[in-house]
């Protein structure tokens, strides 16, 4: 049976933290309200962005008006303030080239997600994205992961992986029934992801690899 591998993004391809940084810094800034501090924003990372700011202290009301500003901001920085992670695109071919089927599944924008991977020669290995705005429930629940088996017209099985860098990703992998494979990044601490799964691997190259050699 085919194998489907499903990437987070952040955290587990790439690395759009300065992006994200400045985006944050620029929207409070904007609104005359004090910045957080990068450590309380880093582990917001994954959430999606009106809960993030909700979580770093704006108000629900106010909170739409916050991300807004924060997706004119990124729309303009984050092709030139995002890298890859090491080995993440020799990850995304060699699973490719070995016949899996792949899918993206992020709480970020789906446009911005799309923009990011065209821009960094990965787009095409992909059969979906799953983006912040294609579900009505997004991770910890498993709707995203429903979601994308759904579109790449694939049922369930033992041979379905979800991969990423938190918590939300690992318990989403679970309640979907399918294998999640966390990777150590720095959005989540090493032994907070441990408790939330029974694989962590170092890399996403290394997760790749754990999974065609299984």
């Amino acid at each position: 049976m085919q194998k489907v591998i499903l990437f987070d993004l952040d955290g587990t391809l790439i690395d759009s933290t300065e992006a994200i940084l400045e985006s944050f810094k620029r929207s409070f800034e904007r609104f005359g309200k004090e910045v957080p501090r990068e450590e309380e924003i880093l582990p917001q990372i994954g959430h999606p962005l009106f809960d993030m700011f909700v979580n770093l202290g704006v108000n629900e009301d106010e909170a739409d008006k916050y991300v807004k500003a924060y997706k004119e901001s990124y729309s303009q920085i984050h092709t030139q303030k995002t890298v890859l992670l090491p080995k993440a695109k020799e990850a995304v071919e060699l699973a490719y080239n070995s016949g899996v089927k792949l899918g993206v599944v992020t709480t970020k924008t789906g446009k911005y997600s799309i923009e990011l991977l065209e821009h960094f020669g990965l787009m095409k290995y992909f059969s979906v994205l799953i983006g912040s705005e294609d579900v009505q429930k997004h991770k910890p629940n498993p709707e995203p992961i429903y979601e994308a088996l759904k579109r790449i017209n694939v049922t369930k099985s033992s041979n379905i992986y979800m991969i990423g860098d938190t918590c939300m990703d690992m318990i989403a992998a679970k309640r979907a029934g399918v294998v999640g494979i966390g990777v150590v990044f720095k959005y989540t601490p090493k032994k907070e992801l441990q408790n939330c799964t029974s694989v962590l691997k170092s890399s996403v190259f290394e997760a790749v690899s754990n999974i065609l050699n299984n």
